[in-house]
C-alpha cells in the first residue's frame, strides 16, 4: 500500500470549512439564531487547533520528559474541570473528587499502554504516542465521568424519600445508596458499550480514518484501533467509579446517614 499521503494546503483546508455556510443558511432559514454561536465556534475551531498544532510540532521536536509531563498534567486539568462545569448540581469537594477520578483512570491506562501494550517500540515519554493517546482517553472518560455524577446526583435527589425510608429501617449507607449508584454507573458505561457495538461496521473512528488516510495499512490501522477502544473503555469505567464512589463517601457520613443538604443546584 502507498505509504504517502495528500497533503492539504490552505486553500484546501478552506474549501472545507465553507461546508459551515450550510449551518450558517439552516440557522438564517429557520430563524434559529445560532449565527454569533457558528461564527465563534468556527473560530476557536480554526484557532485552537492551529496552536496545539504549533505547540505539538515543537514537542516533538525537543522530545523532552518534562515538557511532555507538563502538557499532559495541563490536558488532564482542561478535562477535569470540564467535567466539572457540565453538571447542575454540585456538592463541596466535588471539583477536587472530578480532577481525582479523571488523572487517576487516564493516567493509570495511559501509563499501562505505553508501558505494557507499546512495551519495547516506544518510550514511556514518547510525545508522538503519549499525547495522542492521552487526548482520546480523556476526551471520552470526561464523559463516562460528568454523566455518572449527573446521574448519581439527581437520583440522590428524586430519590431521597427511599433512601431516608431505607436508612430509617436500618439499611446500611451502601444498602441505601446501592441502586442509585448501580443506575448512575450504568448510564456512564453506556455511551462507549454502543460505540464498541458499532465500531467498524456503523461507524470508522477518527483515529482510523485518520490513519487510513495517511497510507497506513488497513490491518495496522485496525489494530491501533482496537487498542484504542478498550483503553477508553476501561479509562471510561475506572473514572466512572471512581467518580461516583467519592460522591457516595461525600454524601453519607460514617454513621449512615444521608447528608441530602450537601447536594445544592449550581448556579
Amino acid at each position: 500500500m502507498n505509504a504517502s499521503y495528500v497533503e492539504l494546503s490552505s486553500l484546501q483546508v478552506a474549501a472545507a470549512a465553507s461546508l459551515i455556510l450550510v449551518n450558517a443558511g439552516i440557522s438564517l432559514l429557520l430563524r434559529l439564531g445560532l449565527g454569533k454561536s457558528l461564527l465563534i465556534a468556527s473560530v476557536r475551531t480554526i484557532v485552537q487547533l492551529l496552536l496545539i498544532g504549533f505547540v505539538l510540532q515543537w514537542v516533538f521536536q525537543v522530545e523532552q520528559p518534562a515538557i511532555v509531563v507538563i502538557l499532559l498534567a495541563i490536558m488532564t486539568g482542561i478535562a477535569g474541570h470540564t467535567a466539572f462545569s457540565r453538571l447542575s448540581n454540585s456538592y463541596t469537594g466535588m471539583l477536587f473528587d472530578t480532577m481525582i477520578a479523571v488523572c487517576a483512570s487516564s493516567w493509570i491506562v495511559l501509563a499501562f499502554a505505553m508501558v505494557a501494550v507499546l512495551q519495547g517500540t516506544r518510550s514511556w515519554h514518547d510525545p508522538q504516542y503519549a499525547i495522542p493517546l492521552l487526548g482520546m482517553i480523556l476526551g471520552n472518560t470526561l464523559n463516562g465521568i460528568t454523566l455518572g455524577l449527573a446521574s448519581v446526583l439527581d437520583s440522590f435527589r428524586s430519590g431521597r424519600g427511599q433512601v431516608e425510608m431505607l436508612l430509617t429501617l436500618g439499611a446500611t449507607r451502601w444498602e441505601a445508596a446501592r441502586e442509585c449508584v448501580q443506575k448512575s454507573l450504568t448510564t456512564a458505561m453506556t455511551p462507549i458499550i454502543n460505540s464498541m457495538m458499532i465500531v467498524g461496521i456503523v461507524s470508522l473512528p477518527g483515529m482510523m480514518t485518520g490513519q487510513l488516510l495517511s497510507g497506513v495499512e488497513p490491518i495496522q490501522a485496525v489494530k491501533y484501533q482496537i487498542v484504542i477502544m478498550f483503553l477508553i473503555a476501561s479509562a471510561t469505567a475506572l473514572g466512572s467509579v471512581g467518580v461516583v464512589l467519592l460522591a457516595y463517601h461525600r454524601l453519607f457520613n460514617r454513621n449512615h446517614q444521608f447528608r441530602y443538604e450537601a447536594i445544592r443546584p449550581r448556579k
